[in-house]
């Protein structure tokens, strides 16, 4: 069989082989609701047959067996091709156009091609489309879903009258069935839209069973919406009037309209007035954990008021919302769903979200959008990067970095983590390493009702986690490269005329940790956040404000404050956001300076003392780096941003490749 790229497979469900007196895993069934007894195609690599319910579907299968789990890997490398943007929303319409054509077949599970071979020991995720019924919704996710999941997705042909409790036993046997497959993994259930609303009956049915739920946005708003008025009219007015009717009335429908057939549209909307009422009975049972992902400009449903309602009633939820311009928000090519996922600390394969285990590598297209979104900001500060080779020289790039972990990066905060989206990229762009950053919890808080930050889930993308003793102990055990600021919040939110300066605990706090692991430690000094930017309201101004000051102690009563059993400065990290002013841009320097190795050094440095004196040299040396930075960056003859712009134009050099002084 001649496999296109419009064509589906179908891999092994393992659920299917337990229950039909299958021989193998290998072996591959076609379920359906209909009651008739499933059809085992083959046992080989590759079928040379089609498989299909009804002589035309437009769906073919590719059969994987034992010889395909030879080829699957175990981990992911860092910036490997997710694929994500190779497809687009145009590319769902033309094959929904096809694929909708009535073959008499019921409701039935297929994977796209595109998913390709997951990773070993992948969980589950079920798609549950919307109205279309299609399920080609994740048509641009695919490739990068199909990495970390067995993809399956739910298509329900145009001329199915399935009723909506035999849909929800369904689709709740299919997660039964994998439940008793593989009780400690987790099963994913994408609900779009009308799926939304079957993902929660599933969930309500099964609160013993480990689901996730991701909801976009969920149709449980339906009464709330003018789809009711619209079905109304629907089944009041002559087929004449079908077309005209969805434009005129609802523009955001014309495309169901271009592929649903008037009275699969009516029923479809029947059967989804149906699942929201269902679903919103059941919503006090529910026990899963569950995502809403909602658009600010649904024009369909009131998306952003339904995700904040949810949020309120559901048990353990939280929430996303995306800066979409429609309903069908998975079919945009701005935000990866699987980004979302792995930023919102929702990816896992057993009962509970590991922070090391479970994270996985930035992809070469989430590099690419942040370097493009951050690239006004590299512009200005043309980021200078120096490292300490083992003789002692001091080299232009990242080559001093030792080339095995674990590695422990210890330096000083510039105002608000100026410096930090720098390094990150930084080291993915040179030397393909993720650095995994030590944060504040706050920074990374992911339980927000009025919806979780952007910037929380990139930064978690990218390998920041809260600063945790056990985080600590994981990332060393698998050999990290770690990034550790000391100084925290406070030396990051410091007052005027403390720039540069260090805001460290008296006692050492991760000399010992990193010992005991053998970690090599690696100190560094950056600056230039008073070349970009000038304070004029800092905590102690805002202070002196009653009315602020009272805002900011409530606040900060509300939030995790760290170190506040500590003596000195350091304990003093009320968060607060100081008023800036941008200056015209300077220039960021970074020196990484000689690796000091701990391997061999663990009884010594156990002893209190001898592990002081390392900590107070490590401090000694950041310190130096500084220091070093500010006299030398006086001679960089491309400090200044117009100097810069004017050589990279005549040059044609990248940005972080601009000379600069004589190290």
């Amino acid at each position: 069989m001649i496999l296109t790229a419009n064509s589906f497979w179908v891999p092994l469900p393992p659920l299917l082989a337990l229950n039909a007196g299958c021989k193998s895993r290998s072996q591959v069934l076609v379920r359906s609701i209909s009651g008739e007894d499933p059809v085992v195609l083959s046992d080989s690599f590759r079928v040379d047959k089609l498989a299909s319910v009804g002589e035309r579907t437009r769906l073919s299968y590719e059969v994987v067996g034992k010889k395909r789990k030879e080829d699957v890997s175990e981990k992911l490398e860092v910036l490997w091709d997710d694929g994500f943007g190779s497809q687009s929303g145009k590319d769902f319409f033309k094959l929904a156009t096809d694929i909708i054509k009535p073959d008499g077949g019921p409701p039935r599970w297929f994977c796209p091609i595109s998913c390709g071979t997951p990773l070993k020991d992948s969980p589950v995720l079920l798609y549950l489309p919307g109205l279309d019924g299609t399920g080609l919704g994740l048509i641009l996710h695919e490739k990068a879903l199909g990495k970390v999941f067995e993809v399956r997705a739910l298509h329900i042909p145009v001329q199915d009258r399935t009723p909506l409790e035999d849909l929800i036993k369904f689709v709740e046997e299919s997660v039964r069935l994998e439940h008793a497959s593989s009780p400690k993994k987790p099963i994913y259930l994408v609900g779009d839209s009308f799926g939304g609303c079957l993902a929660l009956a599933v969930a309500a049915h099964n609160p013993t069973i480990d689901l996730v739920i991701i909801l976009v946005n969920p149709a449980t708003c339906f009464e709330k919406s003018r789809l009711p008025t619209f079905l109304f009219l629907l089944e009041a007015l002559p087929n004449l009037f079908y077309g005209a009717l969805s434009s005129i009335f609802l523009s955001t429908i014309r495309g169901l309209v271009d592929i649903l057939p008037k009275d699969a549209l009516i029923w479809r909307l029947k059967l989804l007035k149906s699942a929201a009422a269902y679903a919103n009975s059941h919503l006090p049972s529910i026990t899963a954990e569950v995502l809403v992902l909602a658009s600010y400009k649904d024009k369909l449903l009131p998306s952003e008021d339904e995700a904040l309602r949810l949020t309120e009633l559901l048990k353990n939820c939280s929430l996303h919302f995306l800066k979409g311009k429609g309903h069908m928000i998975l079919l945009e090519n701005d935000r990866n769903l699987l980004t979302i996922i792995k930023g919102s600390s929702k990816y896992r394969h057993t009962s509970y979200h590991d922070e090391v285990k479970d994270h996985l590598p930035p992809s070469m297209s989430e590099y690419k959008k942040e370097s493009k979104g951050h690239w006004l900001y590299h512009l200005a500060t043309s980021p200078v990067m120096l490292s300490t080779m083992e003789d002692e020289k001091i080299v232009r790039g990242l080559n001093g970095i030792p080339k095995e972990g674990p590695v422990l990066f210890v330096g000083n905060h510039m105002l608000m983590g100026l410096d930090l989206f720098i390094l990150l990229l930084q080291f993915l762009k040179e030397k393909k390493i993720i650095l995994r950053g030590l944060g504040h919890p706050e920074g990374l808080k992911l339980d927000i009702q009025s919806g979780i930050p952007y910037i929380s889930i990139i930064l978690r993308v990218f390998g920041m986690l809260p600063v945790t003793p056990i985080n600590f102990f994981k990332l060393f055990s698998t050999k990290s490269y770690v990034l550790l600021y000391p100084g925290g919040a406070r030396e990051a939110l410091h007052r005027k005329g403390e720039v540069h300066k260090l805001f460290w605990p008296e006692q050492q706090e991760f000399v010992r940790m990193a010992a005991k692991f053998g970690a090599t430690i690696v100190p560094f000094g950056c600056v230039g956040e008073d070349d970009v930017s000038q304070m004029i309201l800092d905590y102690n101004d805002w202070k002196k404000n009653a009315a602020v000051s009272d805002y900011l102690e409530e606040n900060n009563e509300k939030l995790l404050l760290l170190r506040q059993d500590k003596e000195g400065e350091v304990a003093n990290q009320q968060l607060h956001l100081p008023l800036v002013i941008p200056k015209i841009p300077g220039r960021f320097y970074y020196f990484f300076g000689k690796p000091i190795k701990t391997k061999g050094l663990e009884k010594i440095l156990n002893d209190k003392e001898n592990a002081n004196a390392l900590y107070l040299q490590i401090k000694n040396e950041v310190e130096k780096k500084i220091a070093y930075l500010i006299k030398k960056r006086e001679e960089d003859p491309y400090r200044g941003f117009v100097k810069r712009v004017v050589y990279q134009a005549k040059i044609q050099t990248p940005f972080d490749q601009v000379p600069t002084f004589e190290p």
